[in-house]
């Protein structure tokens, strides 16, 4: 099988299948988003979704969010994974977003990638999710399954060779609804231990199903 017949039989089928696939996370705002998706890492979107309204009930906008202690932010979440890190670059974030943005999130890479705790995976997420770019984050989820079904090959060993790859062959305008077909995918059907193949509706273009 050709890798564009792969391409378009998977697309056809998640359009068909998840026609309005979004993130699980819960957000009002490119801030709630940010916040949510920086403490996502390493972290279940549920258990994330779990943590949040507290958060934001004590925190409601960057400025308040800056002015916090680490203790109290770290109260706050410490059910999440890796909670000391992540109450120091939630306030770090929040303090450059007042002093650099005006307390607005910016809708670049260059942008994003210079608050404290945002990696290019995150930036990605938030340019995607809150912006509507076509921009390709790349997690766990991403990474093995566009690996085990065959959308990239086995040279692509890293999330950003994983990014271009898929960008370089998914069209522009349905990059955004992808990024989500393929975690939704990994995370309920193509699973890291027993995926479940007999459920799998892509399975006739996967790679590993043959």
């Amino acid at each position: 099988m050709q890798k564009k017949e792969r391409y378009l039989g998977i697309t056809d089928y998640f359009q068909q299948a998840m026609p309005d696939a979004q993130t699980e996370l819960h957000y009002d705002s490119p801030y709630q988003l940010l916040v949510a998706v920086m403490l996502s890492a390493q972290c279940t979107d549920k258990r994330v979704n779990m943590t949040t309204p507290a958060l934001f009930q004590a925190f409601p906008t960057s400025k308040d969010l800056a002015n916090a202690t680490f203790d109290e932010v770290y109260q706050l979440i410490r059910s999440i994974s890796y909670p000391n890190s992540k109450a120091q670059h939630l306030i770090g974030m929040a303090q450059m977003l007042e002093s650099d943005f005006m307390g607005e999130v910016p809708s670049t890479l260059e942008q994003l990638t210079r608050l404290p705790g945002v990696g290019r995976k995150t930036a990605n997420v938030v340019m995607s999710v809150a912006f509507g770019k076509s921009t390709m984050a790349v997690d766990t989820h991403v990474f093995r399954v566009s690996h085990r079904i065959g959308l990239v090959p086995p040279r692509c060993t890293t999330p950003l060779s994983v990014e271009r790859e898929l960008v370089r062959n998914i069209p522009p305008h349905l990059i955004h609804s992808f990024h989500h077909w393929l975690i939704l995918h990994g995370r309920y059907v193509c699973k890291a231990i027993h995926p479940d193949c007999a459920n799998c509706g892509i399975r006739r273009w996967c790679l590993s199903a043959k």
